[in-house]
């Protein structure tokens, strides 16, 4: 049986890949729905206006728009599909996403209400990452005590915390 552990992190991936996946669609195309990607399109054309060093840099709304929306798919299909580490390295690359984008709505103004799902799905990812970094719990050894020939399991307590004295 799966350790709670692992169901947590299967859960977390599973649910935040097709958040992501849902999201970069509706900002890739209006096949989803038409009002979200007008949404989505007004909304990128006003950071682009608050940050004027990427209009220097060349980037416009739409290819920061269809950048960001790209790297949610791919992310979120490495999140929902792809075992191991790469699923941490989109997790990673989806914390940064979300950063940038609190970032933007900060900037140009947005009551929290406009960016409150990426507080909730960045501190999700954050929790993700966390649990999926923690060491597996290993369980604890059995030792065999030979006396006589026969093999009996040894029975031995727990070495004290560092810092803190067993008293019996």
């Amino acid at each position: 049986m799966a350790s709670p552990r692992t169901i947590t992190i299967i859960a977390l991936s599973v649910a935040l890949g097709l958040f992501f996946v849902f999201m970069g669609t509706i900002k890739l195309t209006p096949r989803l729905s038409r009002d979200a990607y007008n949404e989505m399109k007004r909304a990128y054309k006003s950071y682009v206006r608050a940050l004027p060093m990427l209009k220097k840099m060349g980037i416009s709304s739409i290819l920061l728009r269809k950048s960001i929306g790209a790297l949610e798919v791919a992310c979120g299909i490495v999140m929902t599909l792809v075992p191991g580490r790469p699923k941490d390295v989109a997790n990673f690359l989806l914390l940064l996403l979300v950063l940038a984008v609190l970032f933007f709505h900060q900037l140009v103004g947005d009551p929290l209400k406009r960016y409150a799902h990426a507080l909730v799905f960045g501190i999700l990812l954050t929790c993700r990452l966390l649990i999926a970094r923690q060491p597996e719990e290993q369980p604890p050894e059995k030792r065999i005590l030979s006396v006589n020939g026969d093999e009996q399991p040894l029975i031995c307590e727990a070495a004290p915390e560092k810092g803190k004295m067993k008293v019996s």
